[in-house]
Order: C-alpha cells, then structure tokens, then sequence
C-alpha cells in the first residue's frame, strides 16, 4: 500500500500538547509519543523514533530527525549519521551508553526518489509540534548538558535568532540544564566533499563533545 502524502486533506491533527503526559517517566513518554498525531509527518513514517538512553543521564544529545535507518529500526542514530556520532563521541572520551540520544522532530520526512526515500527538511510547523515531546524529555532526565546538533535542534529549543554558523561551540544557558552548545550534526561530515572537509566537521563536533564533558566534570 502506497504511503499517504503530506498534503491529502484528511490526515487528522492532533494538537501535541495534548496527549504529552505530565510528569511522565520516559517509558511513559515513549508509549504516549507513538499515537501522536500532532504534524502531518506520521502520515508515511513508518513508526515514531523516540530517544534513547539513561533516565538520569547527564548529557542529552538532540539531532534533526530520524533518517531511513532509524525510522525502520525505531531506534535514534543508528544509521551513518549514528556512526559517525559513535566515533565523535569515543574520541571525546564519552561512552555513549551514559548519554542520553533523541530528535527535535519524531517522525522521518522524506520524499520518494525512485524507490529511495530521502531525507527532507522539516518546517518549522513539524518542529514546534515536537517540542513538548523534547521538553518532556529534558524535564525528566534534568542534564546537566544539551548538545543539539544541526539547525533543526538549533531551532527547537534555541529559537531562530540563534545561528549555528556564527555560534557554534559557545556554551549558553538554558532552561533545561546548566549548559547547552550547538554544534555539528555528524551527517554534514557525511556530505563533506572531501576527506580534509570530513575530518574537519568531526574535529569540531569532537571538540565541542570535549567542551562538554570537561565543564560538567568539574
């Protein structure tokens, strides 16, 4: 059966605020999360990709979205992007089973190429759907740290104003823990034209993860 497209008019939306359980468990939230209805994207996804993680992390990783792999799999950054996060993370001496990984938006957009499903950006309408779900998620783990990674995360917690070109890397403060910096998503190291371009995107996304770790470790 052919996927239902964004744009047919009887794809019902549910206003997500709505169905996020207050003072939620993240088992809790996860269960809640798979019925939402709250953006046209869980019309052709195939499930909700919710985050992943201890419920007392210290450090909570916000990408984009999920791609093809983790919506398939359920599971956030399993695909190349999660490779190449895995790698980042060993290099800042960060075990990723003390992390805590999600997305700013649940669902995987995509359009068609051929048989091939490829990765779409999500509109600010999708983000600001997903939002109470991420917030949900950072008030019950209460970090200590928020790595958001890529413009997408920028956006959902941090607001338009704040460029990820011109900013990252600086630490800032938020209402959800103590520090928070944007950095890379470990995709672009992905669609880096070259091996010099590569290296340098996971210097940076390494050496922020660093930043990190150092300033909650003191």
């Amino acid at each position: 059966m052919a996927a239902r497209r964004r744009s047919e008019p009887d794809i019902p939306i549910v206003p997500t605020p709505d169905i996020v359980p207050q003072n939620a468990s993240l088992a809790e939230l996860a269960r809640a999360a798979r019925d939402c209805r709250g953006c046209p994207l869980y019309a052709q996804a195939t499930q909700t990709v919710f985050g992943e993680g201890g419920e007392r992390a210290s450090i909570v990783i916000v990408g984009e979205q999920p791609g093809d792999a983790e919506d398939k799999a359920g599971r956030p950054f399993v695909g190349r992007a999660g490779v190449m996060l895995d790698r980042a993370l060993a290099q800042a001496g960060i075990d990723r089973r003390t992390v805590y990984v999600t997305n700013a938006v649940k669902h995987f957009n995509f359009e068609f190429r051929g048989k091939a499903r490829l990765h779409k950006k999500p509109r600010p309408g999708d983000v600001r759907a997903c939002r109470p779900w991420l917030e949900a998620e950072l008030r019950a783990i209460e970090p200590k740290a928020v790595v958001l990674l890529g413009a997408t995360a920028v956006l959902s917690l941090l607001g338009p104003d704040f460029r990820l070109t011109e900013r990252r890397g600086q630490i800032v403060a938020t209402p959800w823990a103590e520090i928070a910096i944007a950095s890379w998503h470990p995709s672009m190291a992905l669609r880096a034209p070259d091996s010099e371009s590569r290296a340098r995107v996971l210097g940076e996304l390494t050496r922020d993860l660093r930043l990190v770790k150092d300033r909650i470790s003191r």
